[in-house]
C-alpha cells in the first residue's frame, strides 16, 4: 500500500494550494480517504474526509468553507483544495486512508494507511 502526497508549498496569507494524493495497494472506492495535518510541537489534527459509503465530504471547523476535498476512483487520487489560506494552516500535511465506520474518521489511530506528507507554509 503507497499513499503519495504532492503539493505542499510556501504560500501568503489568503491564497491558495492544491494537494493531491495518489493512492495504490488497495482497493480504493472501498475507503474513506482523509487529510490530516500536524503544525510542529502539535498532535495530528483531522482536516477532511470523504466516507467510502455516502461519498459525503466532512471537515474540521477550522478549515469549513476554505478547503475542499475530493476524489477521483478512476486514478486513485484524493485532492485537497485549499482557498484563503491563513498562517494558522501551516503544518505537514498527510492523506490517510481507512475502511472505519463514519463515527471513526476524524480520529488519525483509525487509519493504517498514511502518505509520507507534503509541508505548507502560509506566511502572514
Amino acid at each position: 500500500v503507497q499513499l503519495q502526497a504532492s503539493g505542499g508549498g510556501l504560500v501568503q496569507a489568503g491564497g491558495s494550494l492544491s494537494l493531491s494524493c495518489a493512492v495504490s495497494g488497495i482497493t480504493f472506492n472501498a475507503y474513506t480517504v482523509a487529510w490530516f495535518r500536524q503544525a510542529p510541537g502539535e498532535e495530528r489534527d483531522f482536516v477532511a474526509a470523504i466516507y467510502k459509503g455516502n461519498r459525503r465530504e466532512y471537515y474540521a471547523d477550522s478549515v469549513k468553507g476554505r478547503f475542499t476535498i475530493s476524489r477521483d476512483n478512476a486514478k486513485n487520487m484524493v485532492y485537497l483544495q485549499m482557498n484563503s489560506l491563513k498562517p494558522e494552516d501551516t503544518a505537514v500535511y498527510y492523506c490517510a486512508a481507512t475502511t472505519i465506520v463514519l463515527s471513526g474518521i476524524r480520529y488519525s489511530t483509525n487509519y493504517g494507511h498514511w502518505g509520507q506528507g507534503t509541508l505548507v507554509t502560509v506566511s502572514s
